[in-house]
């Protein structure tokens, strides 16, 4: 049941994504009366379809893209058909470059405006909520094998980010931050300061780790509440006692606690714990229950936005992601950065989806990914939206169109290109999961 829930979140993800990126296609083609052929969510088979005016609209059974067809352009669908006859005024290719460069930049711009309005719309209704520093540095962090990798120790407590202040534990975890040369921590460590520098290399780990942070908040063992009738209750134990020990072990963080005390079911076992400054002991059995206590939750800070200020919260979100996106892609293509670790495909994408369905995660992750996909689609390769707009710029500067049969045969390279690309993302996530 969470698979299919986590599945249907992502193909419901896709087809408001590729549909509101051809719609921008649609819309710009009609407003400068372009005849469109079709408009298609998805790739053949189709499922269902029908058509209004001029256009036929249909729904593809393959959820990985869709398609425009405008009549006199060379495109996917390769139909060179329109070259027989002289250029008609309702086609692509007899309309001014400027017109077309909208018409094709279009999907982009859609896909770009929906992520940013849906950030403002999350932000608005959900607010923003983080922890802060000083709440992070009560105890310190802890980190798994990749943030020891990258020379982190449990307990340390992190004062600044490059030489500056910071208030938000997210901002430790930017991937704005990793993707960045000559980064640095300053970092509070058994009494001493420190600074600890971080490879740009770190992003591989980082991005090949999936699931989990690299970093996270220690999680004391502070007790939040204590059942009446529990084991924990019988020993003594109070709201406010931060356990120490536990048959011998420290206790320092959540996880610890949970593994003795998986070690200890069926036994009466020690326990020393805090209490209002004191160190106090006292007896505890563990039942297959455990102890009967819940911890006490870290303490969130909540920010509230008013509508108008929620515009420049999106606006900042959504240009970090852009910068990412473009940083990213930079370190792929100037080899800094695996490509075999940190490229992810559909699978990929699908695991971020969570198994069950949580309104603002769902519409964060398509605000996220469709901010994403207008930054590749802008890329200059053919058959995508960016080589398109780099043929339209080259004929507008200099004076010279280039020819359908040049057209054609990068077209025709370009989904070459795209095609060897998905097979190795698909590979690579597959190898990923086993």
């Amino acid at each position: 049941m969470a698979f299919l829930i986590k599945t249907i979140q992502f193909l419901a993800a896709l087809f408001i994504m590729v549909g509101i990126h051809e719609l921008g296609h649609l819309l710009f083609a009609k407003l400068f009366k372009m005849r469109v052929k079709s408009y298609m969510i998805g790739f053949p088979p189709k499922l269902f379809k029908f058509k209004w005016g001029e256009t036929e609209y249909s729904l593809g059974s393959i959820p990985l893209g869709g398609a425009v067809q405008i009549a006199g352009m060379v495109d996917e669908a390769l139909d060179m058909d329109h070259l027989q006859h002289n250029p008609q005024p309702w086609e692509f290719r007899s309309k001014p470059a400027w017109q077309r460069l909208i018409t094709i930049l279009g999907g982009i711009a859609f896909n770009l405006a929906s992520g940013i309005l849906i950030w403002i719309g999350v932000t608005y209704k959900m607010g923003y909520t983080y922890l802060p520093k000083d709440e992070v540095n009560k105890y310190g962090i802890m980190p798994n094998s990749i943030g020891a990798e990258m020379g982190f120790k449990r307990g340390d407590r992190i004062i600044q980010i490059n030489g500056k202040d910071f208030e938000d534990f997210n901002d430790l975890l930017s991937p704005n931050l990793l993707l960045r040369s000559h980064n640095s921590y300053t970092i509070h460590r058994a009494g001493k300061l420190c600074t600890l520098s971080i490879s740009e290399k770190s992003i591989e780990n980082v991005s090949a780790l999936q699931k989990g942070l690299w970093i996270r908040p220690i999680y004391p063992c502070v007790i939040g509440t204590v059942r009446p009738d529990s084991h924990a209750a019988q020993a003594g134990f109070i709201a406010g006692d931060q356990i120490l020990t536990l048959a011998g072990q420290p206790t320092l963080d959540i996880d610890e606690l949970h593994q003795v005390v998986q070690a200890s079911i069926g036994r009466s076992v020690e326990a020393t714990y805090l209490r209002a400054g004191i160190e106090m002991a006292t007896q505890v059995e563990v039942g297959p229950q455990g102890l009967g206590i819940q911890l006490a939750p870290l303490k969130y800070k909540q920010l509230h936005y008013s509508l108008l200020a929620s515009i420049p919260v999106g606006l900042s979100k959504a240009f970090a992601l852009i910068q990412v996106q473009a940083l990213t892609i930079w370190k792929l293509i100037t080899g800094k950065i695996s490509i075999k670790k940190s490229l992810s495909g559909p699978i990929g994408i699908a695991q971020n989806f969570g198994d069950e369905f949580i309104g603002s995660r769902f519409w964060t992750l398509i605000a996220y990914l469709s901010i994403a996909m207008s930054v590749v689609n802008l890329l200059p390769i053919p058959a995508l939206d960016g080589g398109h707009a780099l043929c339209i710029i080259y004929e507008a500067l200099s004076g010279r169109k280039p020819s359908a049969r040049f057209l054609q045969g990068i077209q025709k390279l370009g989904m070459i290109f795209i095609l060897l690309l998905t097979i190795y993302v698909f590979s690579n996530d597959i190898r990923k999961l086993l």
